[in-house]
């Protein structure tokens, strides 16, 4: 069997999507990704196949007759293919519970934790998805999701509190020694995540901070931009859980300290899926989660 006229693969996930959302926006926010990502997943696709699939009007985004045409056999593809994995899965009772996470919640503070986690309902593995923002869990093929409840829920999803946001900004304790107070902050550059791209903003909010002009470095992930201030390059707005292992170790401080943002991490799964081994999920989450909001933060709360 010749495979050469097949596209790139992971192309065809984000065609289906902006073909079924009529956006690179919307499709570039159900799949986590950045606007940019998608475009260049499209391009890809248009020059695998040599034809044009969209063309711009304006600002809206029109796709061809080949489009509307490639779209229907990706979508009957794409469905046959589930089919067949879901036919191909063990049995409900021996299958993994699959859980979706945001990927720099998986990396920075899930993962770590993970050799503690054990559950007393069923011996078979808890498999783990790298996923962000709004999801169809069954069209996911996941079994439970850990979000920020940032956006709308579906009435179909069951959310589960696990902890508050709390964000600060945080650098090296090199970039900190300047930076006894917010008007430091011009100082050194901003790191931004093209995910999260209000977070400075919505910070500066919250602290009642008006935010001096600076230069401003935008990274494609959330995780890459924690990343460059461990390694100097400037200050980034730190969501307590995901960096609390660094300020922990040294590796990051937080000098202007943390506040709390008004969302929260919750646990998804489908209304009427009474699976046991969810709710021993939860618990243990839940009990991880008890370190994750700062401690003086707590306390002044309580005060």
């Amino acid at each position: 069997m010749s495979w050469s006229d097949l596209p790139p693969m992971n192309s065809l996930v984000p065609f289906e999507t902006t073909m079924r959302l009529g956006s690179l926006t919307k499709a570039a926010a159900e799949l986590h990704v950045t606007h940019g990502a998608v475009s260049r997943q499209l391009r890809a696709l248009e020059h695998a196949v040599g034809v044009q699939l969209f063309r711009r009007e304006g600002r809206t985004l029109v796709p061809t007759a080949a489009a509307e045409e490639l779209n229907r056999h990706v979508v009957d593809s794409l469905g046959q293919l589930a089919a067949a994995v879901r036919q191909a899965r063990p049995h409900a009772d021996t299958a993994p519970l699959v859980l979706s996470c945001e990927p720099t919640l998986m990396m920075r503070w899930l993962l770590p934790r993970m050799a503690s986690y054990s559950d007393p309902h069923s011996a078979t593995d808890l498999h783990l998805s790298a996923a962000g923002g709004p999801i169809d869990l069954r069209r996911a093929g996941v079994d439970v999701a850990i979000r920020r409840n940032d956006f709308h829920l579906d009435s179909s999803l069951v959310s589960q509190p696990l902890f508050a946001e709390w964000i600060g900004p945080v650098c090296t304790p090199e970039t900190a020694r300047e930076l006894r107070r917010p008007a430091d902050l011009g100082y050194a550059p901003h790191l931004v995540s093209a995910t999260r791209p209000d977070a400075w903003e919505t910070w500066a909010r919250l602290s009642q901070t008006t935010l001096p002009r600076v230069t401003a470095q935008t990274f494609e992930h959330f995780y890459l931009s924690l990343e460059a201030a461990s390694a100097g390059l400037g200050v980034a707005i730190g969501p307590y859980p995901l960096v609390k292992n660094d300020l922990d170790s040294g590796r990051l401080v937080a000098p202007l300290g943390f506040v709390e943002d008004g969302t929260a991490y919750v646990l998804l799964s489908r209304a009427g899926n009474a699976d046991p081994r969810i709710r021993s999920l939860h618990r243990w989450l839940l009990e991880q989660g008890k370190s994750s909001v700062p401690v003086p933060a707590r306390e002044d709360r309580t005060q």
